[in-house]
């Protein structure tokens, strides 16, 4: 069984931070003059100093400081020796190493990272001293074995490709449980020697995407990331094995697309390139707040990759190349911010080491209770085994099978601390199960406590429902009675309506008005009414109306008619407020008539007004007796 065990290189206890290294290198001229003809918009001030034009105000300069500043005059081997050799020994003991070059397109990162034969770049000079720190490791180190690979991919058009093997297709980025990057489907080639890294690198090199633009040749059109792998594993028990990664990263330039003339398909390219850069950005300026917020890695797969070189756990070293001619002015200018922020990103490496647990062997209790004084145990638990121990005790040691002392201490000491691990690891888990049960145990009793409620308030609404039913059956045992519209039908509440007298031939009252004794009927009916002499004209309080079906033909025909004519010619010219002076006609009914008469003209005759919305047979009889009767009676 394995186990991953970090170890940590500071102080007992505190884990070593290392902060990113930035080197600024300075490309030297063109052989084409500079346009303005005014010599470097960048001057170095010593061995980390530099200071560039300030375009606001020609007349100043702002001044950076860097871990190291490469001027024009610096070889291909300084810049190794001096920003990338110090960080290769650290993956020979188990930690990640990184690499990159950032810049503007034409600046010379991938002249920095790969140079030309007569002047290697920083990937071959790196690998080469790999293999050189592997031999002499294995001088010194008889106990170790070393097995050293190398992957190629470049990241084109936010695709993950593989360099070893140029048929494959978009490759996907994961995480293990440990956080680390992993890439399923990448090529692995194992490496025995520096030329037979020579005969893999070359052809995958030219199977980079690059192209021509304005400012550049050979343009790289993708960020080429360079993996090599180094195992270290122990022959002999407990056979630790260390794994330690050399990242070489020769990232893609940004572009000005006004000034490269990039189109088509290098436009689109321009388009991921910059867009990766700015992502690399927003990563390096959420590490520079510290506020333990999102730092947003998964927001580009460029760094996705990077997440182990910047806030992770890699030795990392930046190295910024700028240009120096004035129409890079502003592509320098924004590099120099960009480098000025990396430098204060803190990376926490550590050691990864996975060790073989150890077999128990037969006499093992005997020995922790030899070493029971200074193993850390409970008192209870020594005295429990030594008690054990008295009534069996174990069986002797054969010296001929026992390692040697310093390899059994070592084991005694890995296996106290597995355990002790193991036990704190039980305890808390045993604490967290019962803090669990606990809270399922609350909220069993919360979710029984709701249903009884839930019952209680169920029964009650049972009861009153079951006591509305009986109460109601018990009202309506009868079936109900169907009232029947009649004149005998005590009706709504009208207001009396008084009926004119048609007088055609003045009578004096006194001499021809009897009185009748109202009958039983009326009396009940609670109905007062007066006759008049021949019973023709009638003067009367009906408190409960019967409608007069023949009450035309007791009016004068010509009477009649003249109110007829005069309602018409109300529905057709009156106004809002002549028409609401009808009898029944209110507001509503007056608005409608009037947009009737605007859409279909005038009434031809009064009739009409049934056509009106809401003006039925019925109550179109009782609005024509309304007003033919309030007319007679003014």
């Amino acid at each position: 069984m394995a186990q991953r065990v970090a170890v940590n290189d500071g102080a007992a206890g505190s884990k070593r931070t290392s902060r990113v290294r930035v080197a600024v290198r300075l490309r030297p001229y063109m052989d084409k003059q500079d346009e303005k003809s005014e010599g470097s918009c960048v001057r170095g001030l010593g061995p980390q100093k530099l200071e560039i034009i300030n375009w606001r105000n020609a007349t100043e300069t702002l001044q950076y400081q860097f871990d190291v500043f490469h001027g024009e005059e610096t070889t291909q081997q300084e810049v190794f020796l001096t920003s990338v050799k110090p960080i290769l020994p650290h993956i020979l003991n188990g930690q990640n190493a990184s690499v990159f070059a950032y810049g503007p397109t034409g600046a010379g990162k991938t002249h920095t990272m790969l140079g030309s034969q007569e002047q290697p770049g920083v990937i071959p000079r790196a690998v080469k001293e790999v293999f050189n720190l592997v031999g002499a490791q294995k001088k010194e180190q008889d106990g170790w074995e070393y097995s050293i690979g190398m992957s190629y991919l470049e990241i084109y058009n936010e695709k993950v490709l593989d360099l070893l093997s140029p048929g494959s297709q978009d490759l996907p980025i994961r995480e293990d449980k440990d956080r680390n990057i992993l890439i399923p489907g990448l090529t692995h080639t194992p490496l025995s020697s520096f030329a037979d890294f020579d005969t893999h690198f070359i052809p995958a090199s030219l199977n980079r995407t690059t192209a021509s633009t304005k400012l550049n040749q050979r343009s790289s059109r993708s960020h080429a990331i360079l993996l090599i792998k180094v195992v270290k594993s122990q022959r002999g028990p407990p056979h630790r094995q260390q794994t330690g990664k050399l990242y070489l990263v020769d990232l893609a330039g940004s572009e000005d697309n006004r000034r490269t003339g990039n189109q088509g398909i290098r436009l689109k390219e321009s388009g991921a390139i910059n867009l990766s850069l700015f992502t690399l950005s927003k990563v390096v300026d959420a590490l520079n707040t510290g506020a333990g917020g999102r730092v947003p890695y998964r927001d580009s797969k460029l760094t996705r990759l990077l997440q182990d070189s910047l806030g992770g756990s890699a030795h990392s070293v930046m190295i910024t190349n700028i240009a120096p001619e004035y129409k890079y002015y502003f592509d320098t200018f924004s590099a120099l911010n960009f480098a000025a922020k990396s430098k204060q990103i803190v990376n926490r490496p550590f050691v990864r080491e996975t060790v073989l647990a150890p077999t128990i062997a037969p006499g093992k209790r005997t020995r922790e209770e030899q070493e029971a004084g200074g193993s850390g145990e409970p008192q209870n638990k020594r005295s429990k085994e030594g008690k054990k121990a008295e009534h069996s005790p174990s069986p002797p040691l054969h010296p001929q099978s026992s390692p040697d002392s310093s390899v059994l201490d070592r084991l005694l000491a890995l296996e106290k601390m597995m355990m002790g691990s193991a036990e704190r690891e039980r305890l808390n888990l045993l604490k967290t199960v019962a803090q669990s049960r606990k809270e399922i145990q609350m909220l069993k009793e919360k979710q029984k406590e709701l249903e009884d409620k839930a019952n209680m308030f169920n029964k009650q609404k049972e009861t009153t429902e079951k006591e509305s039913k009986d109460a109601l059956l018990f009202k309506t045992d009868l079936p109900p009675l169907h009232r029947k519209q009649s004149t005998a039908a005590k009706p709504r509440k009208q207001q009396a309506v008084v009926t004119p007298l048609q007088v055609s031939q003045v009578q004096p009252l006194q001499q021809c008005a009897v009185v009748c004794k109202p009958s039983q009927t009326l009396v009940k009916k609670k109905r007062v009414q007066t006759e008049v002499c021949d019973g023709k004209e009638n003067i009367g309080v009906d408190l409960h109306p019967v409608e007069d079906v023949n009450w035309e033909s007791r009016l004068d025909p010509a009477l009649l008619e003249q109110s007829r004519k005069k309602i018409l010619q109300t529905l057709n010219s009156g106004s809002l407020k002549e028409l609401k002076s009808l009898q029944q006609i209110g507001d509503k009914k007056a608005k409608l008539i009037m947009g009737w008469r605007e859409i279909n003209g005038d009434f031809t005759q009064v009739e009409d007004l049934k056509k009106i919305e809401g003006v039925t047979v019925k109550r179109f009889s009782s609005f024509i007796k309304a007003n033919i009767l309030s007319s007679m009676g003014k």
